[in-house]
């Protein structure tokens, strides 16, 4: 391209160099010849002119003067035919690399021109900007459901908002499960000049459950064809993609292609890249009806305003029902439809160059859509391989693909300058609350953290689980970190029921959990575990925040909240299903203690019961947890009547007590001002004290810590002076909040923690 402009330019000057040199010198020998209407002499000495001396002379100078124009006329005409030949062999150059490759350049949407197979070629200007105002929405509308389709739309939109310069309204049709986390998840993540709506995937089931279709996608790979129905009546225009694109460019660039719409084109599709269409796959391979190669479908440019007027709903039914009753389903889903439309009404399409869509799929042509890597618009993964695809390139595309995978999200929150954009209510709280806080405080950086909020992606793998009919069902709720991955399998292995676990990555580290796992039988035979990403940010360890999110997201009544470091014995989940109904505490406020031990030894043969373990304890291989460093934080639980006791019994609450407890699902969140070490549990354990909690001993539960090295937290709160000090003044401070809260019952809670 740049080449070519710089020929446009040297064939510019030439030109006016043609065009100049004889007009000067015409004007010079003419117009100059006459001053204030008398001749004017072409010799130098105009007091001499007309004397007889230099008659003679200045003849002579006329005639040399004529003879050299007459030779800049001769110069001028040759030069003028050099640039004619220079310009048709550039010409011809120009459109003969068209003919060997795919369009590198906007297409024309010639519909005469599609029926003859040809690629239609650019219309780039040089020095030519997209025709897209600075603060002007870009609609984009996205098809998606489940778990999985959910991560990779976060993929597509990080893309997206990396090149983009323009406001963007996303429309996700979505069934209930791709809600609930992209809610969540943009909801958390806080992108400034992004605006999404959702819209009920499952409302339209019954616009095209009619149709029988065999792609994988299922019901959902059909929805993009009520799309003029689906989205508001007022939205003119959308750019449609599928959730396996990649873009490797600003989404203004392809916006800026539905200027070049012209008449009744009203969908910009790129060619479809394989000979799917061409039907010589295989024997009595029979596709749909398409044009030529037909076109796919995962990235439409559609005008709404101008389909609605044509009665586009009633068009692709007809087709549709037509095609039906001989091809008897749909083999690519929306796809196919859309063909046979285009094929009936080639004048609807405008052809966008394959670059808008550089399909992956095995057996493409997509080789031809490049030359360069700056020629890369859109990348789409649209076989089911994705990523292990055929292609001499694939390593450099899927890089790049992994790139924006890893990417952390939170630096995409970026201001887009000189555009309004819509008041946001949890945006503008955000930022009073931290404008109030005193930036010269030593422990700032501590109570910013209780204000942060975390970007969030819940179910981050699939989840299905129905609680038990029973009502007693009871939900593991726990957090972790990377460090702390290989607990999960040996967890699994010991609690049977229902997992919520809350884990805090990176981006990179979300991707290298989501290998683990996929590799790991054990947990992907778990469909009852919930992983909830919550992404990185700030200095802290927000395990409170952590364990809210896991709580808040469970579907059983009651819930066991432990931590990832400990093994709950084995049978523990029907031992406690049996306590809720035991001790009634589906109507009382009970908080049922499960004694917590712990081994110094990386290899533990596991007890199988209370003898058994009593019988370790004796012998040294087990302690009560915490008994070397922190006898406060278990000792109320008294161990030495758990060892003969046989019944349930009740103890209460002392000063720094932690106890892991069984609780029902509305209890109290964490206070999210502690973070790291110190604290976290034991001003919880106090709030359901304050709120009154009865705390019951279970007999014959028990849970087992395992040795792990310290964490950064940990080392942080032994090491730095500052760090403790901050949360004795958190710890003073939350106090005060309970006495202003529960009143003259919360004194206790002063009185315990001057006398400990």
């Amino acid at each position: 391209m740049l080449g070519i402009c710089r020929g446009r330019r040297k064939f510019l000057a030439a030109s006016l160099t043609v065009l100049f040199v004889p007009a000067v010198t015409w004007i010079y020998l003419f117009a100059g010849s006459f001053e204030d209407g008398k001749p004017v002499s072409l010799s130098p000495l105009e007091s001499q002119a007309h004397s007889p001396r230099y008659a003679a002379s200045s003849q002579r100078e006329r005639e040399s003067l004529e003879v050299r124009v007459r030779e800049v006329e001769e110069e001028n005409r040759v030069l003028r035919k050099q640039l004619s030949l220079a310009q048709s062999r550039g010409s011809a150059h120009h459109h003969g690399n068209h003919s060997k490759t795919y369009s590198m350049e906007e297409g024309t949407g010639d519909s005469e021109s599609l029926r003859a197979g040809i690629v239609a070629g650019n219309s780039s200007e040089c020095g030519q900007q997209p025709a897209v105002e600075k603060c002007e929405t870009i609609h984009v509308a996205i098809v998606c459901a489940g778990y999985n389709a959910s991560r990779d739309v976060v993929t597509l939109v990080k893309s997206v908002l990396f090149h983009r310069r323009n406001p963007l309204h996303f429309h996700l049709i979505a069934d209930a499960i791709a809600k609930q986390i992209l809610a969540t998840l943009f909801q958390t993540w806080m992108v400034p000049a992004v605006r999404i709506d959702f819209y009920d995937a499952d409302e339209l089931k019954s616009e095209v459950s009619w149709i029988p279709n065999k792609h994988y996608s299922g019901i959902y790979g059909l929805m993009k064809l009520v799309l003029t129905k689906t989205l508001p009546s007022n939205l003119e225009r959308v750019i449609v993609l599928d959730t396996d694109i990649t873009f490797a460019t600003d989404i203004a660039e392809l916006w800026a292609v539905f200027h070049k719409f012209k008449g009744q084109q009203v969908l910009g599709l790129v060619e479809n890249q394989s000979d799917w269409y061409l039907g010589n796959l295989w024997k009595n391979h029979r596709p749909w009806p398409a044009l030529g190669r037909g076109y796919n479908t995962g990235v439409i440019l559609l005008l709404l305003d101008k389909l609605r007027k044509m009665k586009w709903e009633q068009m692709w039914r007809l087709t549709a029902e037509r095609e039906l009753m001989s091809m008897l389903s749909t083999s690519l889903a929306d796809q196919d439809i859309f063909n046979a439309v285009i094929k009936q009404n080639p004048f609807l399409v405008y052809q966008l160059p394959c670059f808008w869509n550089v399909q992956l799929s095995d057996h493409t042509r997509s080789e031809q859509c490049y030359r360069d890597v700056s020629d890369l618009k859109v990348i789409h993964w649209n076989s089911p391989k994705k990523l292990r695809v055929k292609n001499k390139h694939v390593e450099f595309f899927r890089n790049l693909y992994l790139t924006f995978l890893e990417y952390d999200g939170n630096l995409l929150r970026r201001e887009l300058f000189g555009c309004p954009s819509e008041a946001d209510v949890n945006s503008e709280n955000l930022q009073k609350q931290l404008s109030e806080l005193d930036e010269d405080d030593l422990c700032y950086e501590f109570r910013r953290e209780r204000f942060t909020v975390h970007r969030t992606h819940l179910y981050f793998l699939h989840y299905e689980y129905e609680p038990a009919s029973d009502n007693t069902d009871v939900t593991l709720v726990a957090q972790l970190s990377m460090d702390r991955l290989q607990m999960l399998e040996a967890i699994c292995k010991h609690w049977e029921g229902p997992i919520s676990l809350a884990l805090y990555l990176s981006d990179a580290e979300a991707q290298q959990f989501l290998r683990y796992a996929q590799g790991s039988e054990v947990l992907m035979s778990r469909h009852n575990v919930g992983y909830h990403i919550v992404y990185k940010e700030g200095q802290f360890y927000p395990v409170n925040l952590l364990r809210n999110v896991a709580m808040k997201h469970i579907s059983t009544p009651y819930m066991f909240l432990s931590d990832i470091d400990f093994l709950p014995m084995y049978g523990l989940y029907e031992y406690l299903r049996k306590s809720v109904i035991q001790l009634d505490l589906a109507n009382t406020k009970k908080a049922l203690i499960v004694p917590a031990f712990e081994t110094l030894r990386y290899r533990l043969s596991f007890p199988k019961s209370k003898a058994e373990l009593l019988s370790m304890l004796d012998m040294g291989t087990l302690f009560t947890f915490r008994y070397h460093v922190w006898t406060k934080g278990h000792a109320p639980t008294n161990f030495a009547k758990w060892r003969t006791a046989t019944t349930p019994y009740r103890v209460e609450w002392e000063a720094d007590f932690e106890p892991y407890v069984v609780v029902r699902k509305d209890c109290p969140e964490y206070d999210r001002r502690f973070v790291g070490f110190g604290w976290n549990k034991v001003a919880h354990i106090m709030e359901l004290d304050a709120q009154e909690y009865e705390f019951t001993v279970l007999p014959n539960a028990y849970m087992i810590h395992m040795p792990h090295a310290p964490s950064f937290d940990i080392t942080k709160f032994r090491s730095n002076k500052q760090y403790r000090i901050c949360l004795k003044t958190l710890k003073e401070e939350f106090q005060q909040d309970m006495s202003r809260h529960y009143g003259f019952a919360a004194l206790k809670y002063l009185t315990a923690e001057n006398n400990s």
